[in-house]
This record gives C-alpha cells, sequence and structure tokens, in this order.
C-alpha cells in the first residue's frame, strides 16, 4: 500500500471555485506537487503565485497526475468532466486514483465508479462539509465511499484538506452521507428563519433576538455564524442559497426514489426558491431575510 504523502505524489485538481481554489491553496501549502485545471483559465492561473501549475486541457492533467482531486458545480458538469472519449477516465493512466469531491448524487458517484473500474482506475467520492470559511481554517469534514485501502493511501491529501475523516461504505456513500448532512443544514436555517421571524413579529428587538439565539444551546454550530451576519444584513455567500438548492433537489430526488416522505424539507427547499428568486447570489441563511419579508408582507395584508 502507497500512502500519498507530499513528497510520493502528483496531484491534479480540477475546479477552480469557491471551495476548489481554497482546497488546492491547502493542498498547495502542505507541500503537495499540485497541477489544476479549470475551463476559466484565469481562475486556474490564480493558483499560479502560490506555487500550483497550470493544465492546458483535461488531456495534460489526466495524464500528469497520479491523483485528481475535483470539486465541480453538479451532476452535468462532473460527467461533463470524466466521461465519455475525452473525459478524464478516458485519458487517465490505469492506476491513477480519483477524489471526486463534488456533491452529487449517489447514482452518479456510483456510476463514475463502476466506469472508473473499467479504466482500471480507483475511484472514490469524497464529500465536503463546511464552508469555504471552513476550507481556510482547515475545519472541514470528509465524507468518504468506496474502497477501503484507497482510503487509507489517501488519509494524508484528508489531513491537509480537513479535520475529520469518515469512511461511510462503498462508493456513493460519502454522497449519500452529505445529503443527510445537508438536509439538517438546510431544514435547520428554515427553521431558524422562522423562528427569528416570530420573535420580531412579538416585538422582541431584532439585534438583541439574534445575539442571543447565537448563544443558545438549540442553535448548531454550523448556523451560529449566519446569526451574526444576518444581524449586520450581510448574505454574502459562503454557502450559495444557489448551492443548497440543487441540494434540496438531490436531497428530494433521493427521498422520492426511495418512497420516504420529507415533508419539512420539502416546506424549506420552497422558501430557500424563494430567497433564490430575490436574490441569487446570496447565501443560503438569506432565508432569514425571506422570512422577515413574508412577515411584513402579511402584516400589511
Amino acid at each position: 500500500m502507497t500512502i500519498l504523502t507530499a513528497d510520493q505524489v502528483k496531484l491534479g485538481f480540477i475546479g477552480m471555485g469557491a471551495m476548489g481554489s481554497r482546497m488546492a491553496r491547502r493542498l498547495l501549502d502542505h507541500g503537495y506537487n499540485l497541477i489544476v485545471y479549470d475551463r476559466n483559465h484565469s481562475k486556474a492561473a490564480s493558483l499560479l503565485p502560490y506555487g500550483a501549475s497550470i493544465a492546458e486541457n483535461l488531456e495534460a492533467l489526466a495524464i500528469g497526475a497520479e491523483v485528481i482531486l475535483s470539486c465541480l458545480t453538479d451532476d452535468e458538469a462532473v460527467q461533463g468532466i470524466y466521461t465519455g472519449p475525452k473525459g478524464v477516465l478516458a485519458l487517465a493512466p490505469r492506476g491513477t486514483v480519483v477524489l471526486e469531491a463534488s456533491t452529487v448524487s449517489p447514482k452518479t458517484s456510483r456510476a463514475l465508479h463502476a466506469l472508473g473500474a473499467d479504466h482500471g482506475i480507483k475511484v472514490m467520492d469524497v464529500a465536503i462539509s463546511g464552508s469555504t470559511l471552513a476550507v481556510e481554517r482547515g475545519t472541514l469534514v470528509l465524507l468518504v465511499g468506496g474502497n477501503a485501502e484507497v482510503f487509507r493511501e489517501a488519509e494524508p491529501i484528508f489531513r491537509a484538506l480537513a479535520v475529520r475523516h469518515f469512511l461511510m461504505g462503498p462508493s456513493g456513500s460519502g454522497t449519500g452521507m452529505k445529503l443527510v448532512v445537508n438536509t439538517l443544514l438546510g431544514v435547520g436555517m428554515q427553521a431558524i428563519a422562522e423562528a427569528v421571524a416570530l420573535g420580531e413579529a412579538g416585538g422582541l428587538d431584532r439585534q438583541r433576538l439574534l445575539e442571543v439565539l447565537a448563544q443558545t444551546a438549540v442553535v448548531a454550530p454550523a448556523h451560529v455564524g449566519k446569526l451574526a451576519t444576518a444581524e449586520r444584513e450581510d448574505y454574502s455567500p459562503q454557502f450559495a442559497v444557489g448551492l443548497m438548492n440543487k441540494d434540496f433537489r438531490l436531497i428530494l430526488d433521493a427521498a422520492g426514489a426511495l418512497s420516504r416522505p420529507m415533508p419539512t424539507t420539502t416546506a424549506a427547499f420552497q422558501v430557500n426558491s424563494e430567497a433564490l428568486k430575490a436574490d441569487p447570489e446570496a447565501d443560503f441563511s438569506s432565508v432569514i431575510r425571506q422570512m422577515e419579508k413574508f412577515a411584513r408582507a402579511t402584516v400589511s395584508s
């Protein structure tokens, strides 16, 4: 078994968005030799000052890296990068390891794993729990699905990125667990939004309400910081409302396939969708603002 330490492996990273670029920075800071690719060349070039090299195309990255990571927008983007005659799985040499960190459906993760196996490539789903701030602080949690031996080999990479990493089971288990986690994330945010709107309607001072609520035991750590930013009416995205909307869709699609009703999640999805329409660039915590708007509209009517 080869342990994938910084001095023993060359990494490739596909997708230099808000999460991917920060993850790449952490890997560079931990001494990894990293080649990066993004369809937007300027995004990839932004990593040059930190020691990354740039792949001009997917083939260059696939051939030049022994381990490939990716963090992409959705299932369609992942399939576009990995599948087909010009996809990574067709281009990369046998024995390559893929650590796919996008939030996609477990079905997509399992399909990539099977297709990778056909090409002699080991594919793991490495779902991320945490925001851009968590990447910078190294406090991500990684939820992994796939082969246990590859998981052990990749642990130095996981430790460079995250405070904790868990093998959840076979392929698709990491992304499956991510949907469980983000159900609580999204529904919990909606519950907070409703509670805040209730408190304001009852005459509580908004600033004091948010300050005190953040210090109670009922608010999860992932939501505490959102109360402080809501107090300042700052909904700049750390985890964009559109990404939460996409995750709600994945969650409800998975629930439908399993014939599992999720009435609370469905309601949270509806408010999230309204917040997305109102401000597509906002953080997912903008459902607080949306519930406040609903409350004001109800009072006016």
